[in-house]
């Protein structure tokens, strides 16, 4: 078999595993998203202080992906939420099986928000669907504006583009107009928010954003027994 066909039977049964998923987070109302970007784009820390800023009652968990370590995972467990690796022993994404068999014996009738942090890369993850209700794409600016240009795909599939670490913008040579001019001509409709998590610049934005995507997607499961399902 060449490698066409068989990549291709692969993606099939991602894409299988991955709506039988999306079915049971619509059916208990959980928002999934998927954050990718480069390593050292600064999605952990992110999360660190999404995390942090979170009332301590919130029903959230977080799955994070790595080629190796827990790393992720044990920092991301001292905010007292739920927090597991996946160690993808070489792969460059985490897949939906993945994430199935890591939600295997969670309670998803206690969630309302999962986020999953993918591993670091902006090829990879963009054909692998893992249920999500959107994907979200972090781009920090010592990375260079033309990132969209370089990995359209990711930024074709991605509702929210996170620019990070806005407090290096005077130290590094990076337009920020050009930067969203580009990913706007890969996918027009893309939200854009600028973020630093060292001056805690665009926080607020970013929870704010997550909440009514949160709100959104309640409106669309209140409707679906209307809809035959």
């Amino acid at each position: 078999m060449d490698r066409i066909p068989l990549e291709k039977k692969v993606l099939s049964e991602n894409d299988r595993v991955a709506a039988r998923l999306r079915d049971r987070f619509r059916e208990h109302g959980i928002l999934c998203l998927n954050l990718i970007s480069s390593p050292g784009a600064g999605k952990t820390t992110l999360l660190e202080l999404t995390l942090g800023r979170l009332p301590k009652e919130a029903r959230v968990a977080v799955l994070t992906g790595d080629i190796q370590t827990d790393n992720d995972a044990r920092r991301l467990a001292r905010f007292g939420f739920p927090a597991r690796q996946i160690t993808t022993g070489g792969a460059c994404h985490l897949d939906a099986r993945m994430v199935e068999r890591a939600l295997a014996d969670w309670q998803l009738e206690n969630l309302d928000l999962l986020i999953i942090e993918n591993v670091g890369n902006l090829v990879c993850p963009s054909s692998y669907d893992l249920g999500e209700a959107a994907k979200i794409v972090l781009l920090s600016v010592p990375e260079g504006e033309d990132k969209p240009l370089k990995y359209p795909a990711i930024f074709l599939k991605s509702e929210l583009l996170v620019l990070n670490k806005i407090d290096l913008l005077p130290y590094v040579s990076f337009d920020m107009a050009r930067a969203r001019e580009h990913a706007r001509s890969i996918h027009p409709g893309m939200e854009i928010l600028e973020v630093s998590c060292t001056t805690g610049e665009g926080l607020d934005q970013w929870i704010q954003w997550i909440k009514k995507r949160g709100e959104i997607l309640r409106a669309e499961t209140a409707k679906l027994p209307t809809l035959g399902r």
